[in-house]
């Protein structure tokens, strides 16, 4: 098959009368056999048995080698999944490739370029890291150039699911019943949680099944595994949080996890089988296998705005900071000093109602907000909207590093300006282009404007670090 995990998936299950097909069935398959297989098929339903046997073709693209030549015994190039799966050592490789070959004289340089291709042999990655892998390649009418090092990515993500489960389970040993108080990191991961169910209903519904891998990869990886497990740390770890507060954590945590292990099953049924085995018993959930548990379903009570608000601007609040550590080269342990330029009431709200969560996963010592008017000293800087991220630089910083830094990106962003400015010199472009198109140009104008005004007044404070 030339979508090797998925190859048993689509074919047309029969009823108990002999000849007669499920309504609706799927058949999935290559282009290159559309006509042989799918047209006579249809036909001789339609001839023998007055109906056709199945509704809907998948049709995906073929694996290709990483030449872009179609896979073939007498090329030597093909690749048996069970090798990808369970790995192989060069000399067996080299072997399976070369024998029973139909034109005997090729084997030679098949075999030179098997050794070019794979010197150590295929290294054992697991069922589910190649079906993700072939999911998340499965675009419409794509033709797939195949890189065993494609997969590697999807292995990886396998052992981020396993360390995540373990957290979680680590962290749910003390669920107890009482009474629940989420914070509002709880309630966004549950509100993108819903989100990323509906993506997956609507992708997989549309076949779509690279669209669906991409969703839920990003979800459990980005956001669930690298933000939220942080954003819960400073809840569960600080004594000064209500046990209601923890309580609600933990059931957050394991309730997600379960979710996601859902949403996963499909695409990786082996980890997420594993893994939902410890859930299950842990979120008080009865049954043997995920396989018998309803895939999961949007529901309108996960949304919050506010929440998702929120914690989306106490994201970018750490990651502008973050951005200061990573130029500046400050140790990610050291807590820094955080002063707000041009923050506005909801900003003062929000950075006094998260200061756990900054402290905690930001390494922030403190936050302050200068009054209007008041220049402070030397400082990095980062935006989040219109407001600046201040962090005092004297005694932090290399000073020549810092401007160098500066004048680089004034230098990118003069670029910009001229490129800007030159598509809105163009008569034609004017006349010619959307209005929206027009005007988001000139905003763009404006944006760098702003930005070259603030890198210049970061160059003069420079000289007071001098």
């Amino acid at each position: 098959s030339a979508l090797w995990p998925f190859s048993t998936l689509g074919w047309p299950e029969k009823t108990e009368e002999l000849g007669q097909f499920y309504p609706g069935n799927v058949l999935v398959t290559g282009f290159d056999i559309i006509f042989f297989w799918v047209a006579r098929m249809i036909m001789m339903g339609i001839k023998f048995m007055g109906d056709v046997p199945f509704r809907e073709v998948y049709i995906h693209g073929l694996i290709r080698d990483q030449d872009g030549q179609k896979m073939s015994k007498s090329k030597g190039n093909v690749l048996d999944p069970l090798d990808l799966i369970d790995g192989i050592d060069l000399e067996a490789l080299v072997a399976k490739r070369t024998a029973g070959m139909m034109q005997d004289h090729l084997a030679p340089k098949i075999e030179k370029a098997t050794r070019k291709h794979f010197p150590d042999g295929i290294d054992a990655y697991g069922c589910d890291a190649l079906r993700m892998t072939f999911a998340s390649l499965a675009t419409t009418g794509r033709d797939i150039r195949f890189d065993v090092g494609r997969i590697e990515g999807y292995k990886n993500f396998c052992n981020k699911l396993w360390n995540a489960a373990r957290y979680v389970l680590m962290n749910t040993e003390s669920l107890d019943e009482g009474d629940l108080e989420f914070s509002a990191a709880d309630r966004w991961i549950r509100a993108r949680c819903d989100e990323t169910t509906r993506a997956m209903h609507r992708h997989i519904e549309a076949y779509r099944l690279d669209l669906a891998a991409q969703a839920v990869y990003d979800f459990t990886w980005h956001e669930f595994c690298d933000w939220y497990l942080e954003l819960s740390k400073p809840v569960l770890q600080s004594e000064e949080s209500p046990a209601a507060l923890q309580r609600g954590t933990r059931r957050t945590l394991i309730d997600t996890l379960e979710a996601i292990l859902r949403l996963l099953h499909p695409l990786m049924p082996f980890i997420t089988e594993e893994i939902w085995r410890q859930v299950a018993e842990r979120a008080g959930i009865e049954g043997e296998t995920i396989m018998l548990r309803p895939y999961p379903v949007a529901d309108d009570a996960a949304a919050d705005a506010a929440a998702v608000t929120d914690i989306e601007w106490v994201k970018q609040f750490i990651l502008g900071i973050r951005q200061i550590r990573g130029e500046m080269d400050i140790s990610p342990g050291k807590a820094l000093p955080v002063l707000l330029q041009h923050a506005d009431a909801t900003a003062s709200e929000r950075a006094a109602r998260h200061q756990l969560l900054l402290q905690r996963v930001g390494s922030v010592e403190s936050v302050d907000v200068l009054d209007e008017g008041v220049e402070p000293t030397a400082s990095a800087t980062a935006l989040l909207g219109h407001m600046r991220l201040l962090v005092p630089m004297k005694g932090l910083i290399d000073v020549a590093a810092e401007r160098a830094r500066l004048d680089k990106q004034m230098e990118k962003t003069r670029a910009e300006l001229a490129k800007a400015n030159g598509k809105l010199a163009n008569e034609n472009f004017v006349n010619n282009a959307p209005e929206a198109v027009v005007i988001q140009e000139r905003e763009r104008v404006a944006e760098f404007e702003r930005t070259i005004t603030q890198l210049s007044e970061q160059l003069q404070k420079l000289d007071e670090l001098a």
